[in-house]
């Protein structure tokens, strides 16, 4: 293979979340926004074919990278910047509460004994079964860092920002997401999260930094 077929193969690959993640993220989507509103930015986001039509409760790969990406670029577009990283962050908050049902208890973060660890502890389990059930049932990119005071989350290859520009970090879904796990995982704490880095703003990864102490 020449390196222009090796580019060319690259520029043309497709990476996906499970089904059940994209059908979350929309259920969590319409809990915010109601059904009207989501059917409304799927048809800006020129996914007229998942309107009244989300994708099945299942595991397998159908949830494309780039319908992820549409769907968060047309929250901007038709909310504006400000209007659309809010509705972003309230959707993956949201989407964390249907993943707790398939997820917590397989992941054994949901059980008695977790909830009796150190602060630090729990903070650590849980940043790692979220990057952990990304890399095991997704083709998202996940790595996280431990420090002395914060814990650094790397996305190496993500859904929300895939394809897409921006001067500023842009992926709030993953920001509300990861906000809502830990207020979960530390019995109702909150904790700093912020997007450093970004891979739309051309750097290599999407970075979040974690803090470990709360904010209460």
């Amino acid at each position: 293979m020449t390196n222009d077929e090796q580019d060319t193969t690259q520029a043309e690959a497709q990476y996906y979340w499970p089904n059940k993640m994209g059908r979350m993220f929309l259920l969590a989507l319409e809990d915010v926004m109601g059904k009207n509103g989501v059917n409304a930015v799927l048809n800006l986001a020129k996914l007229r074919h998942l309107i009244n039509n989300y994708p099945p409760n299942n595991l397998d790969l159908g949830w494309s990278f780039e319908e992820m990406a549409a769907l968060n670029q047309a929250l901007d577009d038709m909310y504006g910047p400000r209007g659309g990283k809010g509705l972003a962050m309230r959707a993956g908050r949201a989407g964390l509460y249907y993943a707790l049902k398939d997820f917590a208890a397989v992941l054994g973060i949901a059980d008695l004994a977790f909830r009796l660890l150190p602060l630090s502890l729990k903070m650590k389990i849980g940043i790692n079964a979220m990057a952990e059930t990304f890399n095991k049932t997704s083709d998202q990119v996940v790595r996280v860092e431990e420090q002395a005071d914060r814990f650094i989350y790397y996305i190496d290859r993500c859904p929300v920002c895939w394809k897409r520009t921006s001067e500023v970090p842009i992926c709030h879904a993953g920001l509300g997401l990861l906000q809502e796990g830990l207020h979960w995982v530390t019995g109702g704490k909150n904790i700093r999260v912020e997007e450093t880095h970004c891979i739309a703003k051309g750097d290599p990864s999407c970075i979040y930094v974690i803090d470990k102490r709360p904010l209460d």
